[in-house]
């Protein structure tokens, strides 16, 4: 099998509200993407509530899908050990503050995480340490014996992204990694993944709201809305000519999308009446989900579209039912 992780019509579906009244909402819904072996940074975008997060934690198996099946290598999520696992993937989260224990000093951490996932017995612990530490731009003398408040934030996140390298993993999964960073040290994360797929041939999963930073940084970019992808493709085709209506609103949203200005710009939150009355019901609708506030909107919209391929990208609108029908495993290459 060439690709290196398959999603199969993966969904996640929450029982909410009270036993009288409770209903199905589809955090993630039959969502099919694949990562190709090779080196990659791919994003997943969307505003707050596309589903984002939660897919992030299939991926990390801190949930188990509805439905749908994740692959590894051609083999189960579910079917590899702890171990296996977290040989293979590693997360980065949010919040760096969160990564470490405020009455732990980092080297803690930092050691044992080196001694467990250690294939040498540990004979070269510290060299493996000081090795890790410096492709973060980290030294082993600077972290000794040292708390977590003795550190900014872009230091904390550099030192979690060194801890989940001490494993050696292959993938990445970093979820909104740099939003609490400064803009400044937003840029510098972001270097580093870019470093991290160049020189180190790791694979990253690039989860945020930001479309300036997604450009900045990815390879390939799916764009994410109420648990579905609406579009994905070569991150630098998506935002420059956005397809999908959605995709269009979002890039609107955003007055420069450049690799010469990276600013952060935060995707423009649902904010009238009209749109926040319509959160939930997009969440339950059976057709596509940007049907209430679709300029295009017909009839047709009511049942859910299937994926047409566009040129070089997927787009999942009635809008390109005369284009190439293609399949949803595979993310077209960059080119």
């Amino acid at each position: 099998m060439s690709e290196f992780l398959e999603l199969d019509n993966v969904s996640k579906i929450f029982k909410v509200g009270t036993l009288i009244s409770r209903i199905s909402i589809p955090a993630v819904w039959k969502v099919t993407f694949s990562l190709p072996e090779r080196p990659v940074i791919f994003s997943l975008v969307g505003e707050s509530g596309s589903g984002k997060s939660t897919l992030a934690n299939l991926l990390l198996r801190l949930i188990k899908p509805t439905s749908g099946e994740i692959y590894l290598r051609g083999k189960k999520l579910e079917e590899y050990s702890q171990k296996e696992f977290l040989r293979m993937v590693q997360p980065i989260f949010q919040n760096p503050f969160e990564s470490f224990n405020p009455l732990k000093k980092v080297e803690t951490y930092i050691f044992s995480t080196a001694r467990a996932f250690s294939r040498d017995g540990g004979r070269n612990l510290e060299e493996n340490i000081s090795r890790v530490l410096a492709s973060v731009g980290i030294s082993l003398e600077q972290i000794r014996g040292k708390y977590p408040h003795e550190f900014s934030g872009g230091q904390l996140q550099r030192l979690a992204i060194a801890r989940a390298l001490l494993a050696d993993p292959e993938l990445l999964v970093a979820d909104e990694p740099v939003s609490m960073l400064d803009v400044s040290l937003r840029v510098s994360i972001l270097n580093l993944f870019k470093e991290l797929r160049d020189r180190f041939k790791k694979k990253i999963i690039y989860i945020t709201h930001d479309l300036a930073t997604a450009y900045y940084v990815s390879d390939l970019i799916a764009v994410m809305l109420r648990g579905t992808i609406v579009e994905m493709g070569p991150a630098g085709v998506v935002l420059n000519h956005p397809l999908h209506p959605y995709t269009v609103l979002l890039r609107q949203s955003v007055p420069d999308i450049s690799k010469e200005s990276v600013q952060t710009i935060k995707v423009a939150e649902e904010k009238s009446k009209l749109e926040r009355k319509t959160v939930s019901e997009e969440y339950t609708l059976s057709g596509c989900k940007f049907y209430l506030r679709c300029p295009y909107a017909t009839q047709q919209c009511l049942e859910e579209p299937p994926y047409f391929q566009v040129e070089n990208r997927m787009v999942k609108c009635w809008l390109f039912q005369n284009s190439q029908e293609g399949g949803t495993k595979h993310v077209v290459e960059k080119k």
